[in-house]
């Protein structure tokens, strides 16, 4: 029986003008082929930039286009910049070091609209500016995968490197927030210190606000094995070394427990609003807090909640929006499938003194008119959905009911897709849209748009 081959990889470095950039952040060619079938094949190219005439040599080869890296570059571009990474081109964390900051942002408003017409078939009547907010520094959550490397006879930890088989040998990181990005070095020397070093395949890191006598960071170390006594004291020795909480996770992500200390208390506060909000370590938070803050007010904005208002807010999580939206509006009812997500939102309401915020879980992907919920009706509507967007909650929502919707986005092609539903179908305007850097140096594109009813 033949097998299947992959097909073979021309190593031979061939120039490229680089014409565009692709929606993750590499630079886009059309091949000069040696042969009909390669001439004008699609490559793409990481490291390189629009405007740029690069040597390049094949990393990948499909049917359809070519991937390759950047060996050197014959003609920068006048937007080039010097990465701050010396991990920059291996690292798979941040891919856009190499291009300046503005042009970044406008690269990411430029997917988010050419998504919108390509995908939705709509245009926004304006478009937003962007919000940027501290673009090193910033990563307040995160996951480092750790391996045991026998030949180099070390344990690395880092994110993965571009090629996701393997873990990036980090020193350091600059995005993530420097009370991590600068001891990943010591992290991957306490592992190798441990007995169950082999059996402990990542760290996940959180930050919450400091308080007097508490970082506000924690640590949570997924074993494979159970810790033995040296390893569980050597890493209670290194959270009271950098004042860092640690957690373990034997288990799914019920299982995680504190190891030091006993019930360490971890929250971040939303100032403009009065709001604190508790979590538990592996809770979804949003990565930079800075542009959180930002993001919530222009969601006000254009929302536009009133005292007189009762505003949904779908997919809500630890209550982010609904919590301040209970400031401004009558009534801010949230809704989430995560049931523990769901219970701690209500325990912040209470924490906050919200009597006008409501939570509810519920699978958004079924139909949800019949609950008394949403039998009360309501006037806005806020969505911030996953990455595969709302499209099974909007078909299925009443949406006669909603003045205005403001959809968050972590995706422009779901957005787009259920931009096109909520105009062409549902008979909203779309009145605005933008971006928010949400993931600075990265080819992530968060935004933000505004629906009214025509």
């Amino acid at each position: 029986m033949a097998r299947n081959r992959s097909p073979r990889i021309d190593k031979t470095p061939f120039a490229a003008e680089i014409t565009d950039l692709s929606h993750d952040g590499r630079g886009v060619a059309r091949r000069e082929g040696k042969s009909a079938e390669e001439s004008g094949k699609a490559v793409f190219i990481s490291g390189a930039l629009p405007g740029e005439r690069v040597m390049a040599e094949q990393t990948a080869k499909n049917r359809h286009f070519d991937e390759a890296r950047t060996v050197e570059v014959l003609q920068a571009s006048p937007e080039r910049v010097t990465p701050r990474c010396p991990h920059f081109g291996t690292c798979g964390g941040c891919v856009l070091q190499h291009l300046d900051e503005a042009r970044q942002i406008a690269a990411k408003q430029h997917v988010l609209l050419e998504n919108l017409e390509r995908i939705g078939h709509v245009a926004a009547q304006a478009v937003l500016p962007p919000l940027t907010d501290a673009s090193w520094g910033y990563r307040r959550k995160g996951r480092f995968s750790v391996r045991r490397v026998n030949k180099k006879d070390r344990t690395l930890v880092g994110f993965r490197e571009q090629d996701p088989r393997f873990v990036a040998d980090l020193g350091e990181c600059h995005t993530v927030i420097a009370e991590i990005g600068s001891r990943i070095a010591a992290l991957a020397l306490l592992v190798e210190s441990l007995q169950a070093r082999a059996d402990i395949p990542q760290i996940e890191f959180i930050a919450g606000d400091r308080t007097p006598d508490f970082s506000g960071i924690a640590l949570i170390f997924r074993h494979l094995q159970p810790l033995g006594e040296s390893d569980l004291a050597a890493l209670t020795a290194f959270g009271q070394a950098h004042d860092f909480a640690i957690f373990l996770q034997p288990g799914g992500v019920d299982s995680v427990h504190a190891l030091w200390p006993q019930a360490p208390q971890l929250a971040f506060a939303l100032p403009q609003w009065n709001i604190e909000l508790a979590f538990r370590p592996l809770d979804f938070i949003q990565v930079n807090a800075g542009l959180n803050q930002k993001m919530i007010a222009r969601t006000f904005e254009l929302l536009d909640p009133q005292p007189q208002d009762r505003v949904l807010d779908l997919f809500c999580g630890l209550g982010n929006f609904t919590l301040p939206m209970a400031r401004l509006a009558g009534e801010a009812v949230g809704v989430e499938g995560e049931a523990g997500l769901v219970a701690r939102a209500r325990e912040n309401a209470q924490r906050n003194g919200l009597a006008n915020a409501q939570f509810h879980a519920a699978d958004l992907t079924q139909d949800q008119r019949g609950t008394p919920w949403m039998r009360q009706g309501f006037d806005k509507l806020l969505l911030d959905p996953p990455r595969s967007g709302a499209i099974e909650v909007l078909r299925q929502l009443p949406l006669k009911q909603f003045e205005r919707i403001v959809y968050v986005s972590c995706h422009p092609g779901s957005l787009a897709r259920d931009a096109g539903f909520l105009v062409n179908e549902a008979g909203y305007k779309l009145r605005s849209a933008g971006v928010m850097d949400m993931f600075p140096h990265t080819a992530h594109v968060e935004s933000i748009a505004l629906f009214e009813r025509g």
